[in-house]
């Protein structure tokens, strides 16, 4: 019955009528429709999300339905069992990037990034309930390198894109996801 008014709240809210906030289990999110970009930017369907599977966002972040839908998923099937009992829990995550007009690594004349779209999230710590930080930088090579890589590889499949600090310097601190689809399947570096 939840799964079947969600959906129902979900697509009314899609159509530009419906609930105003969405909120399930931790899902919070608000649909503000079309976020108009300049030129191929934008994102249709987009939401303003402050917490997905009841973890905290540093900050409000614009997506779409899919990748918030996504970044829920893999939060609660992923990220939070990896995570478990350590620190008492994970209770937040640092999000330095979300919607953005902007090519990829904001390099001129290169494509656009899926985060023009509303199609990526970054990542670059996860907060646990004793306030401990579990950052990309930090821990990718430290104390947490486990957890981390775990982390990471977890999210390759639920994602299609998925890049850390062995892709390359543009993500030495952080945690690319996006969902854009491959006809060879997830890109994981």
């Amino acid at each position: 019955m939840k799964k079947t008014c969600l959906a129902l709240i979900l697509a009314l809210a899609a159509c530009g009528g419906g609930a105003e906030e969405i909120d399930r289990a931790g899902l919070e999110a608000t649909p503000i429709g079309r976020h108009p970009g300049p030129g191929a930017c934008g994102v249709s369907d987009a939401y303003r999300v402050t917490s997905a599977a009841g973890v905290r966002f540093s900050q409000a972040s614009v997506l779409n339905r899919r990748t918030m839908e996504t970044v829920d998923r893999w939060l609660r099937q992923h990220a939070i069992p990896i995570i478990g009992k350590t620190g008492g829990g994970l209770v937040a995550i640092t999000v330095p990037a979300h919607y953005a007009c902007r090519t990829r690594n904001s390099r001129r004349g290169a494509k656009l990034s899926e985060h023009a779209k509303g199609n990526a999230i970054d990542i670059s710590a996860f907060i646990l309930a004793d306030g401990t930080r579990l950052t990309v930088l930090g821990d990718w090579n430290g104390a947490n390198s486990k957890i981390m890589r775990r982390l990471h590889s977890s999210a390759c499949g639920p994602f299609g894109t998925v890049l850390g600090p062995n892709s390359d310097r543009h993500h030495r601190d952080h945690f690319h996801f996006d969902v854009a689809d491959y006809r060879s399947g997830p890109y994981c570096r």
